[in-house]
């Protein structure tokens, strides 16, 4: 069903990602002092200059605190410190592991939005998440027409206002996480079709085999996670700094 409430748990002594196991972690973003303190000693040099090009300090903090908590998530798995995870990126900019943790096969996508972060973790499969804070949008329609397919613009136009902008974020959400699992940039959106109505949960009408899932992390939130194959299942994480 639409807007699924996963149950986060916390993370085991003994974690282990199975092959058909994802995980999905969700992230606080806003941290304590000390928790940043602890954080910001982890990134590269890269990723600090990154951190101070912010002009707001809440966004510089919240950098900080998604790719430190990265670093503390892909470690565990790793079985190496944050400060020995190393990444490579992509043309559009999508990081991923650096030679020679790149053999690991361990493939993740981090997403976030105001003060949350959502980070999916899986074995081989390429992966894509996507999260949206969910905030009044007075142009819906014409957005959607603009970035939508027809027949998605349609569903989106035939719903009462109060129906849109839910709608409108889960056909967002849905998409991006597709095309950050591909690599694609946003300026695919339409070019990726969503089947989905107010109650039953999306599809991706592609012809390659993915698997889609929508779900709400936290109030007036939209996420849906995008990932190669069928046959996996999810696993839902609460991050503690």
């Amino acid at each position: 069903m639409t807007g699924l409430n996963h149950l986060w748990l916390p993370v085991p002594k003994d974690l282990t990602l199975l092959p058909d196991e994802v995980h999905v972690w969700r992230i606080d973003l806003d941290v304590s002092k000390s928790q940043l303190e602890n954080l910001v000693v982890t990134l590269s040099s890269d990723e600090l200059a990154r951190a101070n090009r912010f002009h707001f300090q809440e966004h510089c903090q919240r950098f900080i605190a998604g790719r430190g908590s990265l670093r503390n998530i892909l470690s565990l798995y790793l079985g190496i410190t944050p400060q020995q995870v190393q990444f490579d990126y992509e043309p559009r900019g999508k990081p991923l592991l650096a030679d020679p943790l790149a053999d690991s096969d361990l493939l993740f996508n981090l997403s976030h939005s105001q003060g949350l972060a959502l980070c999916a973790v899986n074995y081989t499969r390429k992966i894509g998440i996507d999260l949206e804070y969910i905030r009044s949008v007075s142009d819906v329609e014409a957005l959607a027409q603009r970035f939508f397919l027809p027949r998605e613009y349609e569903v989106v136009r035939s719903l009462p206002p109060d129906q849109q902008q839910q709608v409108f974020f889960r056909y967002w959400t849905c998409k991006e996480a597709y095309l950050k699992a591909t690599g694609d940039g946003i300026s695919q959106l339409e070019q990726v079709e969503i089947a989905l109505t107010p109650t039953q949960p999306a599809k991706l009408l592609i012809s390659e085999d993915w698997s889609l899932v929508e779900f709400t992390p936290a109030d007036n939130y939209r996420a849906a996670v995008a990932v190669a194959g069928s046959g996996w299942n999810l696993k839902c994480l609460e991050y503690a700094n």
